[in-house]
């Protein structure tokens, strides 16, 4: 009798436990879940690319300063230099590339 009641209480638990296990799982299959879930991955792999995007902004600005130093450019923010660059790159653009210029 005793055997009985354990195979049955066994079997009961089995039951209820796999019965909650698909259960979870089926909420987990819902389309609201897979909405949510997806959202989450996107707000997650912004954050990352984001984190992505500043390191990569500081090491720039960091071989940068690394390379002016190398290089003797400690006056980076002389104004003469600049309005410089800024001839130079706009009479760059007048002296554009036509490509039917060679044919």
């Amino acid at each position: 009798m005793f055997r009985r009641t354990f195979w049955f209480t066994a079997g009961a638990a089995a039951g209820v436990w796999a019965t909650t296990k698909v259960n979870r799982k089926l909420k987990q299959l819902t389309p609201e879940s897979l909405a949510a879930q997806a959202a989450d991955k996107a707000v997650e792999a912004g954050h990352r690319l984001k984190e992505f995007a500043l390191d990569v902004k500081a090491g720039m600005a960091q071989r940068e300063t690394e390379l002016g130093e190398a290089l003797g450019l400690e006056a980076r923010n002389d104004p003469q230099a600049v309005e410089y660059r800024r001839v130079a790159a706009l009479d760059h653009t007048k002296h554009s590339y036509n490509r039917n210029e060679d044919h």
